[in-house]
């Protein structure tokens, strides 16, 4: 049964651009004990008020960004649409009390493409997306994975894509290099966060945002963390650190498998 997956997506030059994440990316297939028959994708960068699942007949590449290079606007990442897993999805969530909507028109925003077009270049896999609702915190999402568990049966890979942390009101502290030495305040909220992850404590993890070390400095708001709890919901069983590295000294890329 594949896991859940929890990846930092960072800057969207992660499609393009050197990094030790990237290169982490480009070997995650291999770390799968089966080739996904579907992905669905829980993107930071998709906030609806309630579940929306996408079904559109053709998944648009949305640039969702400014002020990057002209060869990041040219990448398309085609990859074929899933309605028939769409709605399974909105009956799951549907049924376990979370009405959820199926969007026909919306493609796929760079949280979703940005990972997949360096992990799976070819966009031979179909693929999905599920909106998060920032306003409802780690519990509903936790839940949220809970229900969404089943689909790993079915060979469908539940992958979180965020930010282990994301203040990037701060950017400005690298001087722009991806190699910026990381800051106190990242280390000691990402160590936190690890070691309640390894250690299981699905209740400190759920109220982190009082408990952990410098929370609302790495996450003004939540929407670059919540997709780490759906994948923690649909695997809580177990922990798997995949990769931790910092990229401007304050973008945490770690990524963890759920399950």
């Amino acid at each position: 049964m594949l896991p859940a997956i929890f990846v930092s997506h960072g800057s969207p030059m992660l499609a393009i651009e050197p990094a030790e994440a990237r290169d982490f990316l480009a070997d995650l297939p291999r770390l799968l004990p089966e080739r996904p028959r579907a992905i669905l994708v829980i993107s930071a960068h998709w906030e609806r008020l309630r579940p929306a699942v996408n079904a559109p007949a053709h998944n648009e590449t949305i640039h969702d960004f400014g002020d990057f290079p002209q060869a990041l606007f040219d990448l398309q990442y085609p990859a074929p649409p899933a309605a028939d897993r769409a709605h399974c999805v909105a009956e799951l969530l549907t049924a376990g009390g979370m009405p959820t909507d199926i969007d026909t028109r919306r493609g796929l925003d760079h949280g979703a493409w940005a990972p997949l077009i360096v992990a799976w270049p070819d966009a031979n896999v179909p693929v999905l997306q599920l909106s998060v609702q920032t306003r409802l915190g780690p519990e509903h999402h936790f839940r949220l994975g809970q229900l969404l568990a089943p689909l790993r049966e079915e060979g469908v890979l539940i992958l979180g894509s965020g930010s282990f942390t994301h203040d990037l009101s701060s950017f400005r502290i690298s001087g722009g290099r991806i190699d910026a030495p990381e800051q106190d305040w990242v280390r000691s909220f990402a160590d936190w966060m690890v070691s309640a992850l390894r250690e299981g404590r699905i209740d400190d993890l759920l109220n982190y945002r009082t408990r952990a070390p410098e929370a609302v400095h790495n996450h003004p708001t939540e929407e670059h963390l919540l997709p780490l709890y759906v994948a923690l919901g649909a695997g809580a069983d177990r922990t798997s650190h995949l990769h931790q590295s910092t990229t401007y000294g304050i973008l945490r890329m770690d990524a963890f498998a759920f399950g």
